[in-house]
């Protein structure tokens, strides 16, 4: 496990919406905040880029849901993505204001 993080660490992609306009992208931490994860840094991980942990809650109930095929499945993940798609554009806008 040691050696895949410090694998990810060397080898982030680089943000070409950062390099080009200047601003962060809406994605902008979430390597970061993967990586302080893995760590077992939550609250590193969540200032990092909060809406990581729903994205991936909402990514390994999607995998379960497609092997289980739960009752209501398909309600559960269009609640989780729009709450996880407002966090994210909150978390957007809060880093351009704060800038």
């Amino acid at each position: 496990m040691l050696f895949l993080i410090n694998w990810l660490e060397t080898h982030q992609l680089p943000c070409f919406y950062k390099h080009y306009l200047g601003i962060d992208c809406p994605g902008c931490g979430m390597q970061t905040a993967f990586i302080f994860l893995l760590k077992g840094q939550l609250y590193s991980s969540i200032l990092a880029y909060p809406p990581l942990i729903p994205t991936l809650l909402m990514l390994a109930y999607l995998i379960l849901h497609l092997s289980i095929n739960f009752k209501k499945g398909a309600v559960v993940l269009k609640i989780s993505f729009i709450f996880t798609v407002v966090i994210m554009v909150l978390n957007y806008i809060i880093k351009l204001l704060t800038v």
